[in-house]
């Protein structure tokens, strides 16, 4: 077998340094650090490969809002909210006139699309919901609108006046006012681990219903404030208020995991605070959120990238090789070994960002995950392991489906050379359609110095400004390395 001819099988093998570049090399030319797709497509040639979507990381299950029917043969395995206490019942009763049901309805047909929960606040025709309740009627105001439901049946039309996507949140108007019984308080609330909380809302689109539970702290693996709330929310209450024995707003439903059992997350309500004071100092709802949702998303972007890099990434060993992680209370780590028969081993591990920002039904954005196999044989000739090595690495079937929400991927290789290690490194990069000025980065890279062992990674990160997608892509990659010892 010939050099070029083994080359071409794959470029795993030391054949290939040959080709190595410095890591000033893997920049693209400054002209495509603008937030314009036109500026990417110029700066970024586009060879076959396509970019994958980035991994969807769902902690809970946002959104919690519940579609009116099951998908065919689906069948709903949540459970009923047990029997309320006497207390929850006199609360419920005093509470019920200020609940609501929000629907999403598409304008042709008004049939229902999705539906969740809200509440009026204090005696003002003002009521707050969750963000991913009405996404659908920010993003797509010409396909979708909205009307409310409250406990007597009366209905009536939704006006959208602001979300927060960042903590999931949203004002709307309606055509009556509320009793005064949700009070949503100026100054923080102060609650006790363990203290009595009741969530209301409308379970399932089955009626209106109160959960109880308690408080049990923050939840400190989201990017933002989450109160933990023990006690079940089930899909259809989210937007519901979670509130003290008195009535005074605790949080905004939003979540609850899937793995657990009663675990359930609360928007603090110290933030739709903040939105209601925006809400009284605007003159007029924009006329078009997108912008505002990109603008949202663009500030997030910014501080997860800058917590990601405040300081240098850990070294991890995998064999002979030492691969970057990052663990935080945001990121959490996981590891495992695989052994494919006796021919070869691997051994993987992944590094994932525990939320993301809910954008619409089908995406979810401002995460970062990391993942790194090292696989090794003892027994397979060169030709055999760099057959193998290219079928796992498997670049040309990346993202082979189409994505409307970004542009098609511009995709860049290289082979480069960090301190003490050779690399084959793909790049690809997709805009985001809706909103200008961010990105998703899909970094793949391989080892290229041994015949029979190979490290291969993958860097995902979503809904970056092109600048800081290069600066996580680069810091990833100058990590690399081999240990001393060979």
């Amino acid at each position: 077998m010939t050099r070029a001819c083994l080359a071409r099988l794959s470029a795993f093998l030391l054949t290939c340094l040959a080709l190595a570049a410095s890591l000033d090399a893997f920049a693209p030319p400054a002209a495509a650090q603008t937030g314009s797709r036109a500026a990417v497509r110029t700066a970024l040639p586009a060879p076959a490969p396509v970019a994958a979507p980035v991994p969807q990381i769902a902690v809970d299950t946002p959104p919690a809002a519940t579609p009116t029917e099951l998908i065919p043969g689906e069948a709903d395995t949540q459970d009923a909210l047990p029997q309320p206490s006497s207390a929850a019942q006199d609360l419920y009763e005093s509470a019920r006139g200020d609940l609501l049901q929000i629907r999403m309805l598409l304008k042709n047909g008004r049939t229902q699309s999705t539906v969740g929960s809200g509440f009026l606040v204090g005696t003002s025709n003002l009521a707050l919901t969750n963000y991913h309740v009405v996404s659908q009627m920010a993003l797509d105001p010409a396909i979708y609108t909205a009307e409310y439901i409250d406990t007597d049946g009366n209905t009536g039309p939704v006006e959208l006046l602001a979300v927060d996507v960042l903590h999931d949140l949203a004002v709307v108007r309606i055509n009556r006012n509320g009793s005064g019984f949700f009070k949503v308080p100026e100054q923080k609330v102060k609650l006790r681990q363990g203290q009595p909380l009741y969530s209301l809302g409308n379970p399932l689109d089955l009626g209106f219903a109160i959960s109880e539970g308690a408080y049990n702290g923050v939840l400190t693996r989201s990017f933002y404030d989450r109160l933990i709330f023990s006690g079940p929310i089930n899909s259809g209450m989210s937007g519901g208020p979670s509130v003290t024995a008195s009535g005074t707003v605790a949080g905004i439903n939003v979540s609850r995991r899937r793995d657990g059992e009663s675990v359930s997350f609360l928007v603090p309500v110290m933030y739709a605070q903040e939105l209601l004071r925006k809400v009284a100092e605007q003159a007029a709802p924009p006329a078009d959120f997108n912008p505002l949702i990109g603008k949202q998303l663009l500030a997030h972007q910014g501080g997860m990238v800058d917590r990601l890099l405040e300081e240098p990434l850990t070294l991890k060993g995998m064999g002979p090789y030492l691969v970057p992680v990052r663990e935080s209370g945001q990121v959490r780590c996981w590891g495992r070994s695989n052994t494919r028969g006796a021919a070869y081993a691997v051994d993987a591990m992944s590094c994932v960002m525990q939320s993301a920002v809910f954008v619409s039904d089908v995406q979810q954005t401002g995460n970062v995950s990391m993942t790194h196999r090292y696989i090794r044989s003892g027994t397979m000739d060169p030709m055999r392991f760099a057959t193998l090595a290219s079928d796992i690495f498997q670049v040309d079937n990346l993202g082979s489906t189409g994505d409307p929400r970004l542009t098609k991927p511009f995709c860049t290789e290289r082979f480069v050379h960090t301190r003490t290690l050779p690399l084959r490194a793909v790049t690809c990069v997709r805009a985001y359609r809706k909103f200008e000025g961010l990105y998703n980065f899909t970094l793949l890279t391989a080892s290229t110095d041994a015949s029979q062992a190979s490290l291969q990674s993958r860097l995902d990160v979503s809904g970056v400004s092109y600048d800081n997608g290069m600066r996580v892509t680069r810091a990833y990659l100058g990590a690399f390395g081999r240990s001393v010892r060979r």
